[in-house]
């Protein structure tokens, strides 16, 4: 499902509710250091006709008519999302995007809460590091405990290390929220899978983690979803040990 414009919706999202996304990424393509088995954008390969990335002006500008449009007609927004058809750290302008948004919600929105849906691999900048710190909702993804285990359902583009991750995530000191999605297939999410996930959770201890399933078509097929009753017995652990978890099917 491609986004079409820089700023999309709102829509209805399952974990931010009434959801304003920012698509810093091509109009009319697909732009990530991820290839997902998961993706709702589909394969990279499929995605390869637009590489033109919105300015940084025509970001603000584009969100600045949006968010005057709703406030004038009475529309509810719950979050200003980052998301779009890849990721967004990607924009060479990343930071100085997010320091504009935050003007503008200040101005028109100011109880929404601005999101970054990344996959963390940028976190190493400092420049993206600072800038994430700066939003309300820095939701950064881990999806598996491995290499082996991300190479099988993240597909990584170049190299991408678990553990590095792991370490740049830290720099937080648990001031953010951690995305992860559960899926049936094939090797994934098995015991030993959920056992070093949690390990890793527990040695991060992020204030809310976001675990859900597939909602939509998926690049891969066969690929089969979670029940919320069966991602809570997987989490159930974490849960007793007093871990905030949001589970969405």
């Amino acid at each position: 499902m491609m986004r079409e414009e820089t700023v999309f919706g709102p829509i209805f999202s399952r974990r931010l509710g009434s959801s304003l996304g920012i698509n810093l990424l091509p109009r009319e393509g697909k732009l990530c250091n991820f290839d997902c088995v998961y993706c709702e954008c589909g394969w990279n390969a499929d995605g390869r006709g637009d590489r033109t990335l919105p300015t940084a002006e025509e970001v603000r500008k584009a969100l600045s008519d949006k968010l005057e449009t709703c406030r004038a007609a009475g529309t509810s927004i719950d979050s200003i999302t980052f998301s779009g058809d890849g990721e967004p750290t990607l924009h060479p302008d990343f930071a100085a995007i997010i320091d504009g948004t935050l003007a503008l919600r200040d101005r028109w929105y100011p109880s929404a809460r601005v999101s970054v849906l990344s996959n963390a691999t940028k976190v190493w900048r400092e420049d993206v590091f600072q800038a994430l710190r700066k939003v309300d909702n820095p939701i950064l993804k881990l999806d598996a405990p491995t290499d082996e285990a991300a190479r099988l359902v993240n597909k990584p583009v170049g190299e991408y290390h678990v553990e590095d991750i792991v370490r740049d995530l830290e720099r937080f000191e648990g001031d953010f929220i951690l995305q992860t999605m559960f899926l049936r297939g094939p090797g994934f999410a098995t015991e030993d899978w959920v056992e070093g996930w949690m390990d890793i959770v527990r040695r991060l201890r992020p204030r809310e983690v976001m675990v859900y399933t597939i909602d939509r078509e998926t690049p891969l097929q066969g690929l089969r979803k979670y029940t919320v009753d069966e991602m809570r017995t997987l989490v159930r652990p974490l849960l007793d040990e007093g871990f905030r978890i949001q589970i969405k099917g």
